[in-house]
């Protein structure tokens, strides 16, 4: 079968265009190599998305996709690992491959890493990124939290309720998140912030017990025994399968504005993975209507 657009993600930008592309009589096929929801799955609590006054993210993708499918719209499940373009465009993925007439790339970005020695093998003992996934393991227990923006903010908020004590880690003299999030971190009594500090080093033998940390002041180094730790220092795009369609800028991200326009004709970026001020579920959302309108107007041109 031959779709008319098939977009590669399942974010809150791809369930958008999804929604948008379905009513205007397109069919749609959504590519999810991981989790349907994307990043927004692992916040456990919104508080600045419009119609809602707080909801979790599992909830509001859980909506996002349940409204695309009762539409119409066909998802898989499926690694992209190249696009071929032409009239009609080739994906290829790792479970097969598939057509379309135009592509929505909303792939989204992944949680960021340090880059340091044994860092893969901690993940998952020890080390993680989600605090609403793993958070229950440490109850009681002294957890750091590496990273001072807003993902990290709701980390250590979450953390906070049920940990004995948690450790911020912020490579910076102070937090850089949103102000009302930061004077509810700085409020909690069981949290404490070393500031200008970074993690140069992680210990244990099978599963982490420690971080070796720098003062970015003095460049003394020390020891932080912990239970556990959580990175939380924001996401990096994983666009190396579309660098042939689409400039990528020096970090990876697709170069596109909020017309989410590529040079390749019908194909489009949405999201997280294209250049942009701001990344977040409200803006996601905004670039996948666009970008399906515009593919919209693209296939009925």
């Amino acid at each position: 079968m031959i779709y008319d657009i098939l977009i590669v993600g399942a974010g809150p930008a791809g369930l958008t265009a999804a929604i948008y592309a379905r009513r205007a009589g397109k069919s749609v096929l959504v590519l999810e190599k991981d989790t349907f929801g994307g990043q927004m799955t692992f916040s456990p609590k919104l508080e600045n998305y419009p119609g809602f006054e707080t909801i979790s993210g599992n909830d509001l993708a859980q909506r996002m996709l349940e409204q695309a499918m009762a539409l119409g719209v066909d998802v898989d499940m499926d690694t992209v690992t190249g696009v071929e373009n032409g009239p009609v465009k080739t994906v290829t993925g790792e479970n097969g491959s598939y057509e379309a007439r135009a592509v929505i790339v909303a792939a989204g970005a992944r949680h960021r890493r340090l880059g340091l020695p044994r860092e893969e093998d901690f993940i998952g003992n020890g080390l993680s990124f989600c605090a609403v996934c793993d958070g229950a393991f440490y109850q009681g227990g002294h957890v750091a939290v590496i990273g001072g923006g807003n993902t990290a903010l709701q980390e250590i908020l979450l953390l906070s309720e049920t940990c004995g004590k948690v450790t911020v880690v912020q490579n910076l003299a102070f937090l850089t998140g949103e102000q009302a999030m930061i004077d509810r971190v700085l409020a909690r009594p069981n949290v404490e912030i070393l500031y200008s500090t970074i993690c140069v080093g992680y210990e244990g033998e099978e599963a982490l017990s420690g971080l070796r940390l720098r003062s970015e002041l003095d460049g003394s180094e020390s020891r932080l025994a912990v239970d556990g730790a959580f990175l939380a220092i924001g996401t990096e795009p994983e666009n190396g399968a579309f660098a042939a369609l689409a400039p990528l800028n020096e970090f990876g991200y697709i170069v596109s504005d909020e017309s989410c326009l590529t040079p390749t004709e019908g194909v489009f970026a949405a999201g997280d993975c294209r250049t942009k001020r701001y990344r977040q579920i409200a803006t996601a959302v905004a670039d996948g209507a666009n970008a399906a309108l515009n593919a919209c107007r693209y296939l009925d041109r």
